[in-house]
């Protein structure tokens, strides 16, 4: 056998294999040397045999490490990956999930994983990998023995949904939403709607039969025209009073919720001690992937509902500075406006006596055109509700500020990661609950990563 089908063989028989760090390598993984932003990764393959690798894949000749006979060197990575992830997903013949949609994917996936592996056999792919390297490591490490498999699918630009969908193949789809994400390529949510149609297109997806999804704006009623046209077996639509799957009565007693929910006709009622819509949206979804799916429910209400909660999407930790005790609510993975409104809004409405209320807000990344009018909004949004400190960062911020003269001493400007912290070192005098909402690769995406630096625990 050549080396190349060797690794091949062992990419098809074993799961979880795959890593592009090679901090992360454990016994007998296989390191893909990939080109980054500063190094290419040959500069880490030492390390990763160093960590237990088994093998290293790169498309850049390498000569100087001794274990050379272990390194695989292809001309193009990215087509052999592609190759055998065609290969292990026509291997698969469990039920394949795909999610897409402007926001709530991770976190949708994390939940259906969660409840799902209660019962079930689950492979799912890791943190966001989304994007088509990402969702080909995701294909290469999935257990073909799986009862489900999930997948997300990612995109920031036109077609590329329809590239996704080629390889994973879902039979059982997802679309969380059309929020205002991604505009500088794709102009409007219409055009949103449109690409991420193509998940269960017929020409891209022939294996589709069910589309769950939220239908709560005119740009999500194109979903629906468009999968009626498609002639899928089955739509859900999750959303008002009405629809398939819906809150139906939300009641406030004695500091919890009672939350009624109608999902595809049958009725559920539970208590919570804290309500965030992100929570029972993702939980109608899988209660309905569930029913759907002939699959008993009552695992998921057993006892006290328990959630997952997910790094950068709501996960709460327990923290210090100067020795005074935190929380800190940590949004810090992504924002778009409809998303960033809903937090500040949501954490407007915890009560914590004696704690200092800090609202954090980095800048919206890729709005296009309107990315301003964007931040003036969510500026005037806090304007409705009462926090101690609101700390802004990032050029857009700054210059929507001087839209609101009257508002200039209710925030704090701080270019940095560094000032954010700074300031919070000074001004902090006793406990504080803190919430930081952003995009990724902002300087409050960095100060969120500093403070769980800080973290003593995380607050399931």
């Amino acid at each position: 056998m050549i080396f190349k089908d060797k690794i091949t063989k062992y990419i098809l028989n074993n799961s979880n294999k795959i890593k592009i760090n090679s901090k992360d390598i454990k016994k007998n993984d296989i390191f893909l040397a990939l080109k980054g932003k500063k190094y290419h990764g040959n500069k880490f393959i030492g390390d990763a045999f160093k960590f237990g690798a088994k093998f290293c894949i790169t498309d850049k000749k390498y000569v100087v490490y001794k274990k050379k006979e272990n390194i695989l060197f292809v001309e193009n990575i990215y087509s052999y990956l592609k190759n055998i992830s065609v290969q292990k997903r026509s291997l698969f013949n469990g039920e394949v999930i795909g999610i897409t949609g402007s926001a709530g994917k991770t976190s949708l996936k994390e939940y259906l994983s969660f409840f799902l592996k209660k019962k079930y056999k689950v492979s799912a792919s890791i943190k966001s990998y989304n994007n088509n390297l990402g969702v080909m490591i995701s294909i290469l490490n999935m257990d073909i023995n799986s009862n489900f498999a999930i997948f997300e699918l990612g995109t920031n630009n036109f077609n590329e949904i329809r590239d996704l969908t080629k390889l994973v193949k879902p039979s059982q789809i997802f679309i969380t939403n059309i929020l205002s994400t991604h505009l500088e390529n794709f102009k409007n949510k219409k055009n949103i709607a449109i690409e991420k149609s193509d998940i269960f297109k017929k020409k891209f997806n022939p294996d589709a039969k069910i589309l769950f999804f939220q239908m709560s704006s005119a740009e999500e009623k194109i979903i629906n025209k468009i999968a009626k046209k498609e002639k899928l077996k089955t739509i859900i639509k999750t959303g008002s009073f009405g629809s398939d799957c819906y809150i139906s009565a939300i009641k406030y007693y004695k500091s919890k919720y009672q939350i009624g929910l109608k999902i595809l006709n049958k009725n559920f009622l539970f208590i919570l001690e804290k309500y965030e819509n992100y929570q029972i949206n993702n939980l109608i979804f899988v209660l309905a992937f569930c029913i759907k799916n002939r699959i008993n429910t009552s695992f998921i209400f057993q006892k006290k509902i328990k959630f997952p909660k997910i790094d950068g999407r709501g996960a709460i930790y327990k923290s210090k500075i100067n020795n005074i005790n935190i929380q800190f609510i940590d949004q810090s993975y992504n924002a778009n406006p409809e998303t960033m409104i809903e937090s500040i809004r949501n954490f407007s409405k915890i009560k914590n006596k004696g704690y200092q209320k800090i609202l954090i807000l980095g800048e919206m990344n890729e709005l296009g055109v309107e990315a301003l009018k964007f931040h003036n909004l969510i500026i005037k949004e806090t304007t409705y509700h009462f926090f101690d400190d609101v700390i802004l960062s990032g050029d857009l911020f700054k210059k929507a500020l001087k839209k609101f003269p009257n508002f200039e001493n209710k925030f704090i400007f701080k270019n940095s990661s560094k000032d954010i912290m700074a300031y919070l070192n000074k001004n902090i005098h006793k406990k504080a609950m803190i919430m930081s909402k952003c995009s990724n690769s902002t300087e409050v995406n960095k100060f969120a990563t500093l403070l769980k630096l800080k973290k003593k625990d995380k607050i399931v």
